[in-house]
């Protein structure tokens, strides 16, 4: 397990950036924790790491993201508005899960069940305004 305090966005990319050399292709993270957190920050710093430049959004509104310009892709998902098994198969996460790349899933919440095992876990903690306690779980971390 790995326990993270953050101080600002700026320490939340630079903790991804330097988590993600740890990353290998097929590795997925699940993302838990409310709106406004820093995942898509904490998604910025990852892509960076993973030697990507790409521009890193959201994806709350096209659900995922690829980021294919570098070393390994980047499949930044947001599974916010996904309800039930139908949507999620929509999405196409299915087949992401079987690509050379890293998946990095917001809101796993609405879809704990369908996530593979080993799945690393990210779990995001507001401790005040500006700080936030990131942890980190999986049988390899």
């Amino acid at each position: 397990m790995i326990r993270f305090t953050s101080h600002s966005a700026e320490e939340t990319e630079q903790f991804a950036e330097r988590f993600a050399k740890r990353l290998r292709p097929g590795d997925v993270i699940a993302c838990f924790g409310g709106m406004g957190m820093g995942k898509t920050v904490f998604a910025h710093g990852l892509a960076r790491g993973l030697g990507l430049s790409d521009e890193v959004s959201s994806p709350t509104f096209a659900l995922v993201q690829e980021y294919t310009d570098g070393n390994i892709p980047l499949y930044h998902f947001d599974m916010y508005r996904v309800s039930d098994f139908d949507s999620l198969y929509s999405t196409g996460f299915f087949d992401y899960l079987e690509q050379d790349g890293v998946l990095l899933i917001e809101w796993s919440e609405q879809i704990e069940s369908a996530l593979p095992p080993g799945a690393i876990r990210l779990s995001f903690a507001r401790l005040d305004d500006n700080t936030r306690e990131l942890t980190i779980e999986g049988e390899e971390i």
